[in-house]
C-alpha cells in the first residue's frame, strides 16, 4: 500500500505485483497531492488538486532511503529481494520535480533493477516529463474515458486537464519512448462500460498501438461509496472487445 500522510518512508513494500511481480514502491509526493481526484481511488480523496511540479522530498533523502534498502542483508534475501522498483503512491509521480533525478541515479547505481512508473498521464504533454521518464523500463500509463463527460465523472480533473490533452501527450510518448508502455484503464460501471465510451477507447487504444491494455475494476473501496466492482461477465465482454491488444484483467493494484 502507498504510504500514508503519517508515514515519513517514501518506500513501501515489497509487494506481490499480478502486473511487476515483487515490486518497490516508490513515493516522491506529498500525501495527497494528485492532478485528479478520481471516484475509485483507494487513497482517498485528493486534498491537493495541483498541476505544479514541486519537489516534495528531496532527492537525496529517497536516495539514501533505497541504498539502505537495497544493500542490506534482509533485502537481499531470496523472500524479499524486489525485482522492480515502481514509482508510485498516493498522488501523481511525474508532479515530483526531481523525478528525472532519481531515475538516472538508480540506472547509474542500480542496473539490474527494473524501473517502473504509475502515471495517470496528466503531464506526458509536457516535453520535460517525458524526457525525464524516458530511460524507465516499464510505463504504465492511464485512460479511463475519452469523451469529456466519462472523464469529468470519472477523474475530476484539475483546471486545464483535458482528455484531448492526455491522448495527444500519450501519442507523443509512444512516438519517443523505446520501453515497454501497457496503458491500463480503470472499468466504472455505467461510467466507462457503455458501448459508446468503449468504441472511444479502443479507437485511443488504436492509435497509440500499446504493448499491452490492462483492465482494471474496484478491488478496495474507493473514493466514492458508489463505485462499484465490475461483474466477472461485463468484464470478461470488456475483455474480448479489446483482445488485439494483448489485454489482460486486473483487480486495481
Amino acid at each position: 500500500m502507498p504510504r500514508s500522510g503519517n508515514e515519513t518512508s517514501c518506500l513501501f513494500g515489497p509487494v506481490n505485483s499480478r502486473r511487476l511481480g515483487r515490486s518497490l514502491g516508490i513515493d516522491l509526493v506529498k500525501f495527497k497531492t494528485c492532478t485528479l481526484n478520481c471516484v475509485f481511488c483507494e487513497c482517498g480523496r485528493t486534498t491537493q488538486l495541483s498541476v505544479e511540479r514541486q519537489v516534495f522530498i528531496p532527492a537525496e533523502k529517497v536516495l539514501k532511503e533505497l541504498d539502505t534498502f537495497l544493500t542490506s542483508a534482509d533485502t537481499l534475501a531470496a523472500q524479499r529481494a524486489p525485482e522492480v522498483l515502481t514509482f508510485s503512491g498516493g498522488g501523481e509521480p511525474t508532479l515530483a520535480a526531481n523525478l528525472g533525478e532519481i531515475i538516472a541515479a538508480l540506472k547509474a547505481n542500480y542496473p539490474q533493477y527494473k524501473l517502473c512508473l504509475l502515471t495517470n498521464s496528466t503531464l506526458l504533454s509536457d516535453s520535460q516529463v517525458r524526457a525525464e521518464i524516458k530511460p524507465v523500463d516499464i510505463i504504465i500509463p492511464s485512460l479511463n474515458a475519452v469523451s469529456a463527460a466519462a472523464f469529468q465523472k470519472i477523474n475530476r480533473p484539475a483546471a486545464g486537464i483535458t482528455p484531448e490533452k492526455i491522448l495527444s501527450g500519450l501519442l507523443d510518448l509512444r512516438r519517443e519512448y523505446t520501453g515497454q508502455l501497457l496503458l491500463e484503464i480503470f472499468i466504472v460501471p455505467e461510467i466507462n462500460d457503455t458501448p459508446q465510451e468503449l468504441v472511444l477507447l479502443r479507437e485511443a487504444a488504436a492509435l497509440l498501438q500499446p504493448d499491452g491494455v490492462q483492465l482494471n475494476s474496484l478491488d478496495r473501496k474507493g473514493t466514492e461509496d458508489w463505485v462499484q466492482p465490475v461483474s466477472a461477465e461485463n468484464m470478461s465482454k470488456i475483455t474480448e472487445f479489446f483482445k488485439d491488444f494483448n489485454t489482460n484483467f486486473y483487480l486495481k493494484h
